[in-house]
């Protein structure tokens, strides 16, 4: 046959061409003896040397019953070697044997007759040890059962990844018969099961020799073609004991419970992480729209690829709210997050806009029944029930929105509003689990969202308060002008108590004022209140600034233990001269034109409300075009930095060209108030003009 034959067959299985030999007869130490008609040995290999001690030598030409056969046994031996000479049946039989060195061993014997080509009659003897061959037994016995009755698995396959031999578990996982199996690869088999991987790894063990243990593979296989399985398998390269490549073992075991086990416990641990992070992250300020934010925040991308977290608008005015069958939503978006960049952000309500959804969308049933609405798999016809209008509906469509989830806000018993929630991206629906754990989150974040509406509400009507309280004034009066600021706290802390005021006076002279009562809320708001009035009264008698101070004092000490800091300043045009009084509060500013701003040396005094302690008044110079700048310590206090620092700062800033004095005060705020500073500003500058 030529080389570009194909190879012929014997049954089913092809002949590839040579191979090496196989190790076995190796281990069974075969030994084969030839005899003549007599009985003599004409044929001795070196296995039978090893076997019976006797070299090729010292057997040949010898009765083969005086060297191999023990005395005990030599009649029953002739008569079966004669018996198989005369008949040509083979025999087969075990017995003990006498080695060159007198010891006995016991040998498993084949004989059977040959004639060659003359038709001379010789017994061809094959021998070995028997307790290599019960050893051999043994280990292919325990082979083959526990192979057969192995819970995992296992297959041989040959150096072209085509099986040869299966066990019972492995053709139960696959749902395919062992028949079927044989002479077929993986990947013919089980298209749908990482045929890629099994196939690359089913290489590298055969190049390498080198084992792979516990490889997770997955997919479907006939016997449960309906649900995704998952499986660890591992490789051995297979040699006999001449070191040829024989193919490859390999072992498989389900683990499809134990993954779903590990992936149920991870899933488990994740959203107890993610509640803990929720309740360390939600609720940090009492800031409405950042509490929102940060739920938010805690739900994407974890639970949602979208978050919207939306309020009744009549809860965020501070009313209750209540919806019947046929009642609209009024509804306020504070926060909408997302996981990535889609069209369902565009299709949702921004921060801070209000809209209206009718009796039938699912936010509005939600709202409305106090219980969440989940739909596992939105439909086309479910989006218009989620969207605000047809045109969102179509863009939550393009963006791939195939799973919704709305659960109610409830804090105190009353409902707020609605986590919204969305997936696009993220293939699973969303799930009972899911839903146990948007409603913890909720339940978590409506109590910061409920305390932080309050709060803003109480803060809205403190801060309503406190500016009408604050006067308004025109921009020249008594030979100045004027600009004045007043900066409320940040969003997290109370209204406090600062103050400024313009109040003109007789003779062309103008009364500047700018205080801070200590504490805040409505209480500090309205102390301020009183001590303004009481000023503007005490004002009107041109009394001299210590002496107004020392009545702002004593009034303050009948205001339920307020204390209070003030500068009292009365500017005289005529006189170009400004009389000063201090009560604890910080030092203004004066900027002559060409010199460098200076803090005022003024006598500090004590704050109002300590009582009896004198105030003193000091007169300074003010020519046309010199600056007062009065401030509150929320200006220049930090928590970060001495004041000597801030005021130095302070000076800086004001050290630089003439500028207007708006310009001036919104530079100043811009530059020295903090945001995260706890504290509100009043600032009111004061530029001397020129006479006429």
């Amino acid at each position: 046959m030529s080389a570009a034959e194909p190879p012929v067959t014997e049954g089913d299985e092809p002949v590839r061409g040579p191979v090496g030999p196989s190790g076995l007869l190796d281990v069974l130490g075969v030994a084969s003896v030839v005899l003549d008609t007599d009985g003599r040995i004409v044929l001795w290999s070196p296995q039978a040397e090893e076997l019976f001690g006797y070299s090729a030598q010292e057997a040949l030409g010898e009765y083969a019953a005086r060297i191999m056969v023990h005395e005990q046994y030599l009649d029953l031996v002739v008569k079966l070697f004669s018996d198989v000479m005369e008949t040509g049946e083979g025999w087969a039989g075990a017995f003990p044997i006498r080695r060159k060195d007198g010891s006995t061993r016991l040998v498993e014997f084949r004989n059977m007759r040959l004639l060659d080509d003359e038709g001379d009659v010789y017994a061809l003897g094959l021998c070995a040890d028997q307790s290599t061959v019960r050893q051999v037994e043994r280990d292919v016995a325990l082979s083959t059962r526990t192979i057969a009755q192995a819970p995992i698995g296992l297959a041989v396959l040959d150096t072209e990844l085509r099986y040869v031999s299966v066990n019972e578990a492995l053709t139960q996982l696959n749902g395919i018969s062992a028949e079927d199996h044989l002479g077929r690869t993986p990947r013919e088999l089980l298209p749908d099961v990482d045929a890629d991987v099994i196939e690359a790894a089913l290489r590298e063990v055969l190049r390498t020799g080198d084992p792979l243990i516990n490889q997770r593979i997955t997919g479907r296989t006939p016997a449960d073609p309906d649900r995704e399985h998952f499986w660890s398998i591992s490789l051995y390269r297979l040699e006999d004991t001449a070191g040829t490549v024989l193919g490859v073992a390999g072992m498989a075991v389900d683990i499809t419970e134990q993954h779903q086990a590990a992936v149920e416990a991870e899933t488990a641990r994740r959203r107890l992480a993610l509640i803990a992070d929720a309740s360390a992250r939600i609720g940090t300020t009492l800031e409405l729209d950042r509490t929102a934010r940060e739920l938010a925040d805690v739900a994407v991308p974890e639970l949602a690829d979208v978050a919207a977290v939306d309020l009744l608008e009549a809860v965020v005015e501070g009313r209750r709210s209540s919806l019947g069958p046929a009642e609209s939503a009024v509804i306020r978006a504070l926060a909408v997050r997302a996981a990535h960049d889609t069209e369902a952000l565009d299709a949702a309500d921004q921060p801070g806009q209000v809209a209206r959804y009718g009796p039938d969308r699912l936010v509005t049933e939600c709202v409305r029944t106090a219980s969440p609405v989940m739909v596992t798999q939105v439909e086309e016809k479910d989006l218009p029930r989620i969207a605000r209008s047809p045109e969102a509906a179509v863009q939550l469509g393009r963006a791939g929105v195939h799973s919704y989830l709305a659960v109610p806000l409830i804090a105190r018993g009353e409902v707020l509003g609605a986590l919204d929630l969305k997936r696009t991206r993220n293939p699973l629906p969303f799930s009972e689990d899911d839903l146990l754990l948007a409603r913890e989150l909720a339940a978590r974040a409506a109590v910061q969202i409920d305390n932080a509406r309050w709060y803003q509400n109480a803060r809205d009507t403190a801060l309503t308060l406190q500016r009408s309280l604050l006067p308004s004034h025109p921009a020249v009066t008594g030979g100045l002008e004027v600009a004045s600021r007043y900066q409320p706290a940040g969003a997290s802390a109370e209204v406090g108590g600062d103050w400024f005021d313009v109040i003109p006076l007789e003779d062309g002279k103008t009364a500047l004022v700018v205080g801070d009562v200590m504490g805040s809320g409505i209480d500090a708001a309205t102390t301020m209140g009183r001590l303004r009035t009481a000023t503007h009264t005490l004002a009107s008698l041109d009394l001299e600034p210590a002496r107004l101070l020392e009545h702002l004092d004593k009034i303050t000490e009948g205001l339920d233990h307020s204390i209070a800091t003030c500068v009292y300043a009365i500017h005289d045009p005529r006189l170009r001269q400004c009389r000063i009084a201090n009560a604890g509060h910080l030092p203004p500013v004066r900027l002559r034109p060409g010199d460098a701003p200076e803090l005022l040396e003024l006598p500090t005094g004590v704050p109002l409300g300590v009582g009896g302690v004198p105030f003193s008044t000091t007169t300074i110079d003010l020519e046309p075009g010199d600056r007062l700048v009065f401030y509150t310590d929320g200006l220049v206090e930090t928590r970060q930095h001495p004041l000597d620092e801030r005021l130095a700062a302070l000076l800086e800033l004001l050290d630089g060209p003439d500028r207007p004095l708006e310009e001036v005060c919104d530079l100043l705020l811009r530059t020295l108030h903090r945001p995260e500073n706890a504290d509100d500003v009043a600032l009111l500058i004061a530029r001397v003009l020129m006479p006429g």
